[in-house]
Order: C-alpha cells, then structure tokens, then sequence
C-alpha cells in the first residue's frame, strides 16, 4: 500500500487519499469523480447524480456521464429526462419533435398529436319560442353533441356542440298557468262540495226511514186490538127467534 493511501477512510471509501479522496468503494457503492476548483477527487455515493448513470463491474462500481443534452439517463444512450430547450422522444432529447408529433412544454417530451372527438347528436328538441311552446306558428329547434376528446395543441378543434333551426307548428292558444291551476282548484272544490251535499242527503233519508219505521213500531204496540162484531144471529135468544 502507498504511504498516502489510507484504509481508514471515512463516508463509504473502502481506500482513499488524503489529495485524491476516494480511491475505491466499499460494495455496492458507486464511485465517482467530482470537480473542485482545478482538481478532481473521488466520492463514494449509494447512488449516481443528476448528469451520470451507474455501471457495475466485477471489479468496480462507477457512475458514467450522460450525454451532454441529458438531464438524468438510463444509458449514456438513452436519456430519461432532458435539459432545457431539448424534448424527450424514444430515449434521446432533441430540439425539434418528428413529423407527427408536437411538443409538449409542461413534459418537455414529444407526444402524439390528439384530435377533438365528439358524441352522436341528440334528437331535435320540441318546436319552441321565447321558451314557450305555444302562442305562435314560427319557431326554432335545437339538438346539441358532446365533447368526448378534446384536442392537444396541433389537433383538430372541435366543432359547434349545437345547431339550430326554424320550425313551424300549428298556432295555439297558451293556457294561462294561474287561471288553469284556479279552474283546477274550483273544480276540485266543487266536486268535493258535490260529494259531500250527496252523502249527507243520503244520510238524512237513512234516518227518517229510521225514524218512520220506529214510529210505526211504537203505534203498532200502544193501539188496542179492535174486537170483531157479534152476530146477531147466533147470538139472539131461542125464544126471540120463535117470537
């Protein structure tokens, strides 16, 4: 071992130097070079940063630099993520998405490019007027769609969601809602006023028929019993009879 190399080295450096830091790692540990000021020493780190990728060897574990474009990578030919300026698209950053493709700025990557998509139109609603069915012979109808995709930023836009045209109809005469809902009323008053006079007269003929009945009763029982007429016949004497 040289003389500067310790074995004794602290935050994961199985060897290191006092000039060079990290000499080599323990396992696991990926080593890697960092810049300070005019020199370079070597780190000990359970993962690669920003800008590298890890390699493991036999031998050695070390952390790679991607591609200058590349904010983090999976390769140094497959970037996961790009600087400022470039899009990601299939592993590599460029500056400029493929025909077919558009850009997009919040993910910075190329995306497909999405067109509006809309539902079937519905059926054509009734022929109507300041709202109102009724009280004219022109009128309008509408039917409206759905918007079920909506577009990216190079896609189709979508089209109207409704559509109106003229209709006529056959005129006629608006009933009034308040004179309807009293008419309504009054002939639910009357009817029940109806209903009511009929059962109260059925009522009263129950109880005189009642009554008359009782009356009958109660004569029948205080009446004497007329007695029958004698004959005159049978009831004269022998000797009148021979007189």
């Amino acid at each position: 071992v040289h003389p500067n190399v310790s074995q004794g080295c602290q935050g994961g450096c199985a060897t290191c130097s006092d000039y060079n830091g990290c000499l080599s790692c323990k396992p696991r540990l990926f080593f890697v070079l960092e810049r300070i000021g005019m020199k370079q020493i070597g780190v000990c780190l359970s993962s690669c940063p920003s800008g590298y990728y890890g390699t493991r060897y036999p031998d050695i574990n070390k952390c790679a630099k991607c591609k200058a474009d590349c904010d983090t990578c999976f390769t140094r030919n497959f970037c996961t993520k790009c600087k400022s300026g470039f899009y990601l698209y299939s592993g590599k950053c460029l500056e400029k998405c493929p025909d077919g493709l558009e850009a997009n700025n919040h993910t910075m990557e190329c995306t497909s490019i999405v067109h509006c998509e809309t539902s079937e139109w519905s059926p054509w609603s009734p022929c109507m007027k300041k709202g109102k069915t009724c009280g004219f012979k022109r009128g309008n109808e509408v039917r409206v769609r759905e918007i079920v995709q909506h577009p990216s930023a190079r896609g189709n836009p979508c089209p109207a969601t409704s559509e109106s045209r003229k209709c006529i109809v056959q005129r006629k005469r608006c009933q009034k809602e308040g004179k309807g809902k009293k008419n309504r009323e009054e002939k639910r008053k009357k009817s029940n006023k109806d209903e009511s006079k009929e059962t109260r007269q059925e009522s009263k003929g129950r109880a005189a028929r009642r009554q008359n009945r009782e009356q009958r009763e109660n004569n029948n029982k205080t009446q004497p019993k007329k007695r029958k007429a004698p004959n005159k016949e049978q009831d004269l004497a022998p000797d009148d009879t021979a007189h």
